[in-house]
């Protein structure tokens, strides 16, 4: 049976929340096979055939049950297309504008160090654990791949003084930074939330860019019930032991009251947007996709 979360629990790259940086590599590889792809992460699929078993069952779709598979994992699939659509295009904003830090907050796999086109002269700082870090690294290493940018790794848990952490690396707070937390604010509860927007606020000079993706809570009854269904039956779906049903506060109102420019975009509304289908809201993936909004911001 599942344990789920404790204050001061740590993953590597298939266990725990490490493991859903694996279901989102293995989305944005499947993405990436069809004609008309959102987005393409060239790399997606390397990191699933590196950690083997369930992944590359799931890419090479030798597994018809993996969830991956089912009717919620093809909307989720579209899901993390247009979510990768979107950073993406709001980090060629932030360049286009002349910033040249960007913090990449619990980077897992993301991969945008190496395949988005920056500027010369830009640095991305990656934090997340060590031994996610380490992954990627040495996925790398065996590709012969060199990041598109100046790629700086800060090992922290971001429960810990990851502001300090980024500074002792280089991060310089007087220069406009880009921030992402990207499948982020779920594994956090709402108090380290709120320390997680004050540490960027804190850091973020005047022209600064934000962008985030978050989720309003289940009704309380609803997910204590899927809770305990994933902690009967763990490798069925662990995902409810691993998140916190909780929200300080929409980040467009968090933003905005302290001097930001924000705006909110239902992923629903996103998914109409760039074309693909959203899922009926009594579905498990609309009641899921249903919740989640994409937000950005600038700082005055």
């Amino acid at each position: 049976m599942s344990t789920g979360r404790t204050d001061n629990d740590s993953w590597d790259i298939t266990t725990s929340v490490g493991s859903t940086a694996l279901f989102v590599a293995a989305s944005r590889a499947l993405e990436a096979r069809k004609p008309e792809p959102l987005a393409v992460d060239r790399y997606a699929e390397t990191f699933c055939r590196m950690a083997g078993d369930q992944w590359v069952d799931a890419i090479d779709g030798t597994d018809p049950e993996h969830p991956l598979r089912t009717e919620f994992g093809r909307h989720f699939v579209n899901f993390q297309a247009a979510r990768t659509k979107y950073f993406d295009e709001y980090f060629h904003r932030a360049a286009a504008a002349g910033v040249r830090q960007v913090v990449v907050l619990a980077a897992g796999l993301d991969s945008r160090a190496y395949r988005l086109p920056w500027p010369d002269g830009t640095v991305v700082y990656e934090l997340d654990q060590p031994k996610v870090l380490e992954f990627k690294r040495d996925a790398m290493k065996r590709l012969g791949e060199t990041p598109a940018a100046e790629r700086r790794e800060v090992a922290i848990d971001l429960r810990e003084d990851w502001p300090q952490a980024l500074r002792a690396k280089g991060f310089d707070p007087s220069e406009p930074s880009a921030w992402i937390a990207e499948g982020l604010l779920i594994y956090l509860p709402a108090p380290a939330q709120d320390r997680l927007f004050a540490g960027i606020d804190g850091l973020a000079a005047p022209g600064s860019f934000v962008a985030v993706e978050e989720a309003s809570p289940m009704p309380h009854d609803a997910f204590e019930a899927k809770r305990a269904e994933a902690a009967a039956s763990p490798e069925e779906n662990e995902f409810f032991t691993l998140v916190y049903n909780e929200q300080h506060a929409p980040a467009e109102q968090w933003f905005s009251a302290r001097g930001w420019v924000a705006a909110t975009t239902p992923l629903h509304e996103y998914l109409g947007q760039v074309g693909r289908p959203v899922p009926g809201p009594d579905t498990e993936a609309g009641l899921m996709t249903g919740t989640i909004s994409l937000v950005s911001a600038t700082k005055r």
